[in-house]
């Protein structure tokens, strides 16, 4: 037991410092370690497999969807870059390039793509000629680079992996039913398996993506009452089409010009599933994603057929769940320790008394619940247990977004529950953004979105005027504070 009280010691306290807790969970589960790289991260075996269980989760989504997948060069040409002049102005300052060739000097610079809208609009416009080629729903999993001044694992580094969706249809309505689409799939992907509840709304013009018309978000509270944007789509219109040249002949033989999207997730959510669902003594992982979803853990192992009887339960799971036999010559507590701490969602413990009864003990690692189950009824009681995991612990983070969420109607009430209680807070806004500015300066909360159904999150409102300027204002936004 020594030794299991010296790991647990190893994570700082939640809610004594937060920052602090983050970075001992991704260090103790393993998820990442630094690199020699300043401001990039290497992404442990443990951390890579909850990433790739995402990956085929939405990959399956958006194939459904009609998507299919392909891959672009990484580098992007300067006057490419430079065809947008809003998308280069809004990613300048982050931009990495590439001057040399081996030891020669570029006859023009290469970025190192922030995002790839440019490499597919030059695609775009060499294979859309009809109608009949649109719409063109394509995706692609790759890697990006940003050149942050602030990097944190996973929420913030300056390469960090993802999937962008890239869209063209022939027309703006084809093309904003896409762009909610797709935010619907990153909605239900985050409340259905990764158990974290999401408000869909739209960015303010201050924060939509640079070239966008219109950016859609899903935010996502975290456990200290920060928000964090989760995953976001936005509908472009034709003004790419129109940079790049990217027309279509219609029915009616004319040319238009085509309407886009794009859309992305990345591997902060990864951050967003430890800030949602952690506690103390380490990761929380949702069943859908986490590497190991059962762990077997034989108790007095050195006692005759304990390990036999162990092995058999583990051959009888192994192929229908993600299941881990722990026969290492460690004792039980600080087994339970090692896989609390890496959020294996089931705790099979196994011992001789067990074996004799034809039972089992299961450890819910989200509540601590134990349950003793028949070793005959494992493929009927687990996946239940698992689904059952998976929806308590969105009702949990929903219930804590609820009681984080807080309603303002005047500039003082803000600026108060801006101060002293972390969440979202719900107000009007007159949409201007000198109000939207103001209340950045003055209360350090930035607009995370205006929801499409403002009574799914926050009290009523009884006013109908800015909550900084007093005007009349028809828009319900979230403010709070961010990642």
């Amino acid at each position: 037991m020594a030794d299991n009280k010296k790991k647990v010691e190893k994570i700082t306290s939640r809610d004594v410092d937060f920052a602090q807790w983050y970075t001992d969970i991704v260090k103790n589960a393993d998820l990442v370690d630094y690199s020699g790289v300043k401001g990039c991260m290497i992404i442990r075996p443990y951390g890579w497999a909850i990433w790739e269980n995402i990956q085929a989760i939405l990959n399956k989504m958006f194939k459904e969807t009609g998507h299919c997948n392909l891959s672009m060069p990484m580098f992007i040409p300067e006057s490419l870059l430079q065809r947008e002049k809003d998308h280069v102005e809004g990613f300048a300052p982050e931009v990495a390039w590439v001057t040399h060739g081996g030891e020669e000097k570029l006859a023009e610079r290469l970025c190192v793509r922030p995002t790839s809208e440019t490499l597919f609009c030059e695609h775009y416009a060499q294979i859309i000629k009809s109608y009949r080629d649109l719409p063109k729903l394509y995706n692609q999993w790759c890697s990006v680079v940003r050149w942050e001044k602030t990097t944190r694992p996973f929420l913030r580094s300056r390469e960090f992996h993802w999937q962008e969706g890239h869209t063209m249809h022939a027309t703006a309505q084809d093309a904003v039913d896409e762009t909610l689409r797709m935010l619907n799939v990153y909605a239900d992907f985050c409340e259905n398996y990764l158990a974290i509840p999401v408000v869909k709304g739209r960015k303010t013009d201050k924060e939509k993506f640079a070239g966008a018309e219109d950016t859609y978000t899903i935010e996502a509270l975290m456990h200290d009452g920060r928000a964090l944007q989760s995953g976001t789509s936005h509908y472009f219109g034709d003004g790419f089409a129109k940079a790049f040249d990217i027309q279509y002949l219609d029915k009616d033989n004319t040319l238009k010009y085509c309407h886009q999207t794009s859309w992305g997730m990345s591997t902060r959510i990864i951050g967003g599933i430890i800030m949602t669902h952690g506690d103390d003594n380490g990761l929380v992982l949702p069943p859908a994603v986490a590497p190991t979803q059962i762990v077997v853990v034989p108790v007095q192992q050195h006692k005759e057929g304990v390990l036999e009887a162990a092995t058999e339960v583990f051959n009888s799971l192994k192929d229908s769940f993600r299941v881990e036999m722990d026969d290492r010559d460690q004792s039980p507590g600080w087994k339970f320790a090692e896989h609390e701490m890496r959020g294996v969602p089931v705790r099979l413990e196994l011992g001789p008394r067990d074996i004799e009864a034809g039972v089992c003990v299961l450890a819910r690692r989200d509540n601590g619940e134990k349950i003793t189950a028949n070793l005959s009824e494992l493929s009927e009681i687990l996946p239940k247990l698992l689904d059952d995991i998976t929806k308590s612990m969105l009702e949990s983070a929903k219930a804590r977004r609820n009681s984080m969420t807080y309603t303002a109607e005047s500039l003082d009430e803000l600026k108060e529950i801006a101060a002293t209680k972390p969440g979202f807070i719900k107000t009007k806004w007159c949409g201007d953004l000198e109000c939207e500015m103001a209340l950045k300066e003055q209360a350090d909360v930035t607009s995370r979105c205006m929801p499409f159904n403002e009574d799914e999150v926050g009290g009523e409102l009884h006013t109908d005027v800015c909550v900084c300027c007093g005007k009349k204002a028809e828009k319900t936004i979230l403010w709070g504070k961010a990642y």
